[in-house]
């Protein structure tokens, strides 16, 4: 079986989810439950993972395991210090990596409305790629606006895909693609690899696997928590099951 590392960045600002309690959207319960547990534990409980890497900065690290001892207790997750930037924190933890691991996944701890399913797929894909992401095709009319606000253009959408997290990549690929970076400042690691010069595979995901980053987003997902699909239970079902997900 081929086993996978999991990085989820947290060191951000959450500079666009500021709270009266000054949390970091990632430390937020969202239904009772902190972002970063809802979305580190579809990893951490997998067969296929054997290592999960939560990137936190380090001036939050200390109060972090000081405040979430009982949820650390119990999930096998190791702590880094992020850097400046997410390409900076994402290859700290890189290189905590173990060397036997054969895929490296990274998502973005800030993405709670993840499922298995979606993992599944995109696992999936990259070991049949060596690189893969989720993504969803774009939808919506895009405009190119400039400085004052006003539309320069409007951008064909045809083939244009809104990339999400997981993304992952054969280890060494990701490790030689971090190698040859330079000064790029990536928005997400699909991006470094492309200039690696290798193909990334596109998985269709879910517009429900959104990314928490404004008070808008979180309370979004607190409605979509109960529209993800559920994972059926052999055996167990009910005659009358929603076959919606089917």
């Amino acid at each position: 079986m081929p086993t996978f590392a999991v990085i989820l960045p947290a060191a951000g600002k959450s500079s666009r989810f500021a709270t009266q309690q000054s949390k970091k959207k990632v430390f937020v319960e969202l239904k009772g439950r902190p972002v970063w547990v809802r979305t580190a534990e579809l990893f951490a409980n997998r067969d296929d993972v054997v290592q999960t890497i939560l990137v936190l900065s380090p001036d939050d690290i200390e109060w972090f395991k000081e405040k979430f001892r009982p949820n650390l207790a119990f999930m096998n997750v190791e702590i880094v210090a992020g850097g400046a930037e997410r390409a900076d924190s994402v290859m700290n933890a890189l290189a905590r990596v173990r060397a036997d691991v054969d895929f490296v996944a990274v998502h973005d701890a800030a993405r709670p409305l993840i499922v298995k399913d979606w993992i599944n797929r995109v696992f999936r894909a990259a070991q049949n790629h060596d690189a893969a992401l989720l993504a969803t095709p774009v939808t919506s009319t895009l405009k190119r606006v400039d400085s004052r606000n006003q539309v320069q253009e409007t951008v064909p959408r045809a083939n244009l895909w809104a990339a999400q997290t997981p993304q992952v990549f054969r280890r060494q690929l990701l490790m030689d693609a971090y190698s040859r970076r330079g000064n790029l400042q990536p928005t997400d690691e699909a991006q470094l690899v492309e200039q690696f010069g290798h193909p990334v595979h596109v998985v269709e995901g879910s517009p429900l696997n959104i990314k928490i980053t404004s008070q808008d987003d979180f309370r979004m997902a607190e409605f979509l928590l109960e529209a993800l699909p559920k994972e059926k239970l052999l055996g167990f079902l009910h005659p009358f099951a929603d076959e919606r997900f089917e």
